[in-house]
Protein backbone atom coordinates (compact mmCIF):
# COMPACT_ATOMS: atom_id res chain seq x y z
CA UNK A 1 0.00 0.00 0.00
CA UNK A 2 2.96 2.18 0.99
CA UNK A 3 4.20 1.76 -2.09
CA UNK A 4 1.43 2.32 -4.37
CA UNK A 5 1.16 5.73 -2.36
CA UNK A 6 4.52 6.51 -3.70
CA UNK A 7 4.55 5.51 -6.51
CA UNK A 8 1.30 7.55 -6.81
CA UNK A 9 3.12 10.95 -5.20
CA UNK A 10 5.92 10.64 -7.86
CA UNK A 11 3.49 10.65 -10.86
CA UNK A 12 1.65 13.42 -9.10
CA UNK A 13 4.58 15.70 -8.60
CA UNK A 14 5.81 15.06 -12.28
CA UNK A 15 2.48 15.73 -13.61
CA UNK A 16 2.42 18.46 -11.84
CA UNK A 17 6.23 19.91 -12.59
CA UNK A 18 4.80 19.21 -16.22
CA UNK A 19 2.34 21.60 -16.10
CA UNK A 20 4.06 23.63 -14.15
CA UNK A 21 6.23 23.80 -16.82
CA UNK A 22 3.72 23.90 -19.71
CA UNK A 23 2.13 27.42 -18.03
CA UNK A 24 5.21 29.23 -17.65
CA UNK A 25 6.03 28.69 -21.02
CA UNK A 26 2.58 29.69 -22.36
CA UNK A 27 3.34 33.16 -20.18
CA UNK A 28 6.72 33.62 -21.08
CA UNK A 29 5.06 33.38 -24.52
CA UNK A 30 2.20 35.81 -24.55
CA UNK A 31 4.61 37.92 -23.06
CA UNK A 32 7.11 38.06 -25.50
CA UNK A 33 3.93 38.11 -28.53
CA UNK A 34 2.69 41.23 -26.62
CA UNK A 35 5.26 43.22 -26.68
CA UNK A 36 5.27 43.48 -30.69
CA UNK A 37 2.71 45.63 -30.73
CA UNK A 38 4.23 47.40 -27.99
CA UNK A 39 7.04 50.36 -28.67
CA UNK A 40 9.60 50.41 -29.10
CA UNK A 41 10.47 47.52 -31.12
CA UNK A 42 14.34 47.08 -32.00
CA UNK A 43 14.91 46.63 -35.84
CA UNK A 44 17.77 46.35 -35.41
CA UNK A 45 17.84 43.07 -33.09
CA UNK A 46 15.58 41.40 -35.67
CA UNK A 47 17.24 41.92 -39.24
CA UNK A 48 20.28 40.25 -36.72
CA UNK A 49 18.83 37.26 -35.66
CA UNK A 50 17.01 36.99 -39.26
CA UNK A 51 19.80 36.69 -40.69
CA UNK A 52 21.51 34.62 -38.80
CA UNK A 53 18.40 32.02 -38.87
CA UNK A 54 17.59 32.59 -43.00
CA UNK A 55 21.20 33.27 -43.83
CA UNK A 56 23.76 30.73 -42.13
CA UNK A 57 21.18 27.86 -42.00
CA UNK A 58 20.63 27.99 -45.32
CA UNK A 59 23.29 25.65 -46.00
CA UNK A 60 22.84 22.69 -43.67
CA UNK A 61 18.99 22.99 -45.01
CA UNK A 62 19.66 23.32 -48.75
CA UNK A 63 21.93 20.02 -48.30
CA UNK A 64 19.20 18.24 -46.11
CA UNK A 65 16.83 18.80 -48.41
CA UNK A 66 19.06 17.59 -51.99
CA UNK A 67 19.70 14.39 -50.10
CA UNK A 68 16.14 13.91 -48.99
CA UNK A 69 14.72 14.13 -52.46
CA UNK A 70 17.24 12.12 -54.11
CA UNK A 71 17.14 9.13 -51.28
CA UNK A 72 13.00 9.67 -51.83
CA UNK A 73 13.62 9.33 -55.71
CA UNK A 74 15.12 6.15 -54.96
CA UNK A 75 13.28 4.00 -52.39
CA UNK A 76 10.01 5.28 -54.25
CA UNK A 77 11.22 3.73 -57.55
CA UNK A 78 12.24 0.26 -55.50
CA UNK A 79 8.86 0.69 -53.55
CA UNK A 80 6.28 1.15 -56.83
CA UNK A 81 8.55 -0.82 -59.22
CA UNK A 82 7.37 -4.12 -57.54
CA UNK A 83 3.44 -2.97 -58.24
CA UNK A 84 4.40 -1.46 -62.03
CA UNK A 85 3.68 1.94 -60.79
CA UNK A 86 7.39 3.57 -61.32
CA UNK A 87 5.37 6.61 -62.75
CA UNK A 88 4.36 7.99 -59.63
CA UNK A 89 7.62 8.61 -58.54
CA UNK A 90 7.56 12.44 -59.22
CA UNK A 91 4.13 12.45 -57.40
CA UNK A 92 5.73 11.01 -54.32
CA UNK A 93 8.76 13.14 -53.79
CA UNK A 94 6.95 16.55 -54.56
CA UNK A 95 4.09 15.96 -52.31
CA UNK A 96 6.16 14.25 -49.41
CA UNK A 97 8.77 17.30 -49.69
CA UNK A 98 6.22 20.04 -49.64
CA UNK A 99 3.67 18.74 -47.11
CA UNK A 100 6.40 16.92 -44.58
CA UNK A 101 9.63 16.49 -45.36
CA UNK A 102 10.50 19.83 -46.43
CA UNK A 103 9.14 21.48 -43.49
CA UNK A 104 10.09 19.12 -40.79
CA UNK A 105 13.33 18.14 -41.40
CA UNK A 106 14.01 22.62 -42.03
CA UNK A 107 12.71 22.62 -38.89
CA UNK A 108 14.67 19.84 -37.17
CA UNK A 109 18.16 21.23 -38.68
CA UNK A 110 17.44 24.93 -37.57
CA UNK A 111 16.41 23.46 -33.88
CA UNK A 112 19.47 22.06 -33.77
CA UNK A 113 21.49 24.91 -35.01
CA UNK A 114 19.74 28.27 -33.83
CA UNK A 115 17.33 26.60 -30.99
CA UNK A 116 20.92 25.56 -29.11
CA UNK A 117 22.69 28.75 -30.24
CA UNK A 118 19.89 31.04 -29.03
CA UNK A 119 19.62 28.99 -25.51
CA UNK A 120 23.20 29.16 -25.03
CA UNK A 121 23.43 33.30 -25.54
CA UNK A 122 20.87 33.84 -23.20
CA UNK A 123 21.73 31.35 -21.02
CA UNK A 124 25.30 33.12 -20.59
CA UNK A 125 23.72 36.78 -20.55
CA UNK A 126 21.76 34.84 -17.37
CA UNK A 127 24.33 33.27 -15.17
CA UNK A 128 26.96 37.20 -16.17
CA UNK A 129 24.00 38.48 -15.06
CA UNK A 130 23.80 40.89 -17.94
CA UNK A 131 19.90 40.29 -17.72
CA UNK A 132 19.67 41.90 -14.93
CA UNK A 133 22.44 44.45 -16.04
CA UNK A 134 19.78 45.51 -18.70
CA UNK A 135 16.81 45.75 -16.03
CA UNK A 136 19.12 47.92 -14.35
CA UNK A 137 19.68 50.36 -17.54
CA UNK A 138 15.52 50.41 -18.05
CA UNK A 139 15.84 48.07 -20.97
CA UNK A 140 12.83 45.33 -20.80
CA UNK A 141 15.00 42.05 -21.57
CA UNK A 142 12.09 39.98 -23.21
CA UNK A 143 11.67 43.51 -25.69
CA UNK A 144 15.24 42.99 -26.25
CA UNK A 145 16.05 39.59 -25.84
CA UNK A 146 13.20 37.40 -27.05
CA UNK A 147 10.83 39.03 -28.69
CA UNK A 148 12.86 39.94 -32.13
CA UNK A 149 14.23 36.53 -32.06
CA UNK A 150 10.67 34.76 -31.74
CA UNK A 151 9.85 37.39 -34.75
CA UNK A 152 12.79 36.53 -36.94
CA UNK A 153 12.33 32.51 -36.42
CA UNK A 154 8.44 32.71 -36.93
CA UNK A 155 9.31 34.74 -40.44
CA UNK A 156 12.47 33.33 -41.70
CA UNK A 157 11.88 29.51 -41.04
CA UNK A 158 9.07 29.63 -44.27
CA UNK A 159 11.62 30.85 -46.55
CA UNK A 160 14.22 28.53 -45.56
CA UNK A 161 11.17 25.59 -46.80
CA UNK A 162 10.51 27.37 -49.87
CA UNK A 163 14.36 26.74 -50.72
CA UNK A 164 14.11 23.48 -49.40
CA UNK A 165 10.71 22.27 -51.40
CA UNK A 166 12.62 23.63 -54.75
CA UNK A 167 15.89 21.97 -53.69
CA UNK A 168 14.00 18.60 -52.35
CA UNK A 169 12.45 18.03 -55.39
CA UNK A 170 15.19 19.12 -57.75
CA UNK A 171 17.41 16.42 -55.80
CA UNK A 172 14.43 13.74 -56.76
CA UNK A 173 14.50 15.10 -60.89
CA UNK A 174 18.01 14.44 -60.65
CA UNK A 175 18.27 11.09 -59.37
CA UNK A 176 15.14 9.83 -61.54
CA UNK A 177 16.51 11.72 -65.22
CA UNK A 178 19.88 11.15 -64.71
CA UNK A 179 19.44 7.03 -62.71
CA UNK A 180 16.33 6.27 -63.18
CA UNK A 181 15.14 6.59 -66.84
CA UNK A 182 12.91 9.29 -66.65
CA UNK A 183 12.22 11.81 -69.42
CA UNK A 184 13.37 15.31 -67.65
CA UNK A 185 9.98 16.42 -69.27
CA UNK A 186 7.60 13.89 -68.39
CA UNK A 187 9.40 14.00 -64.75
CA UNK A 188 8.45 17.98 -64.42
CA UNK A 189 5.04 17.57 -65.96
CA UNK A 190 4.09 15.12 -63.88
CA UNK A 191 5.44 17.02 -60.92
CA UNK A 192 3.67 20.25 -61.73
CA UNK A 193 0.40 18.47 -62.77
CA UNK A 194 0.42 16.82 -59.25
CA UNK A 195 1.35 19.75 -57.09
CA UNK A 196 -1.87 22.20 -55.44
CA UNK A 197 -1.24 25.85 -53.76
CA UNK A 198 -2.47 23.79 -50.88
CA UNK A 199 0.00 21.49 -50.50
CA UNK A 200 2.95 24.53 -50.34
CA UNK A 201 0.73 26.68 -48.26
CA UNK A 202 0.68 23.49 -45.59
CA UNK A 203 3.71 23.16 -45.25
CA UNK A 204 4.54 27.19 -45.23
CA UNK A 205 2.56 27.61 -42.30
CA UNK A 206 3.48 24.45 -40.19
CA UNK A 207 7.35 26.33 -40.78
CA UNK A 208 6.18 29.61 -39.19
CA UNK A 209 4.58 27.43 -36.12
CA UNK A 210 8.24 25.49 -36.17
CA UNK A 211 10.14 28.33 -36.38
CA UNK A 212 7.88 30.26 -33.17
CA UNK A 213 8.41 27.17 -31.86
CA UNK A 214 12.00 26.71 -31.90
CA UNK A 215 13.01 30.27 -31.23
CA UNK A 216 10.70 30.10 -28.29
CA UNK A 217 12.30 27.00 -26.76
CA UNK A 218 15.83 28.43 -27.24
CA UNK A 219 14.93 32.21 -25.47
CA UNK A 220 13.30 30.29 -22.74
CA UNK A 221 15.78 27.09 -22.18
CA UNK A 222 18.44 30.10 -21.90
CA UNK A 223 16.37 32.47 -19.81
CA UNK A 224 15.72 30.08 -17.19
CA UNK A 225 19.25 28.59 -17.08
CA UNK A 226 21.19 28.92 -14.18
CA UNK A 227 23.95 27.11 -12.09
CA UNK A 228 26.83 28.30 -14.26
CA UNK A 229 28.79 26.70 -17.61
CA UNK A 230 26.97 23.34 -16.63
CA UNK A 231 23.49 25.23 -15.86
CA UNK A 232 24.22 26.91 -20.03
CA UNK A 233 24.53 23.26 -21.40
CA UNK A 234 21.69 21.95 -19.64
CA UNK A 235 20.35 24.63 -21.15
CA UNK A 236 21.26 24.00 -24.55
CA UNK A 237 20.14 20.63 -24.19
CA UNK A 238 17.18 20.88 -22.95
CA UNK A 239 16.18 23.88 -25.94
CA UNK A 240 17.17 21.28 -28.92
CA UNK A 241 15.32 18.26 -27.29
CA UNK A 242 12.38 19.86 -26.40
CA UNK A 243 11.99 21.73 -29.79
CA UNK A 244 12.46 18.58 -31.78
CA UNK A 245 10.08 16.56 -29.84
CA UNK A 246 7.46 19.34 -30.33
CA UNK A 247 8.01 19.64 -34.50
CA UNK A 248 7.11 16.20 -34.59
CA UNK A 249 3.93 16.40 -32.15
CA UNK A 250 2.91 19.53 -33.97
CA UNK A 251 3.66 17.98 -36.91
CA UNK A 252 0.96 15.44 -36.41
CA UNK A 253 -1.44 17.92 -35.28
CA UNK A 254 -1.28 20.17 -37.52
CA UNK A 255 -1.59 17.59 -40.47
CA UNK A 256 -4.85 16.34 -38.91
CA UNK A 257 -6.08 19.96 -38.65
CA UNK A 258 -4.79 21.12 -42.27
CA UNK A 259 -5.84 17.51 -44.19
CA UNK A 260 -9.11 16.77 -41.92
CA UNK A 261 -11.69 15.45 -44.78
Amino acid sequence: MDRTLDLTAALGRVVIGFLRSVGAIAIFAAEAISHLVRPPFHGRLFLKAFIEIAWFSLPVVALTAVFTGMVLALQSYTGFSRFNAEGAVANVVVLSITRELGPVLAGLMVAGRIGAAFAAEIGTMRVTDQIDALSTLSTNPMKYLVTPRILAGTLALPLLVVVADILGVMGGWLIGTQQLGFASGAYLKSTFDFLHAADVISGLIKAAVFGFVITLMGCWAGYQSGGGAQGVGRATTSAVVASSILILALDYILTAILFAR
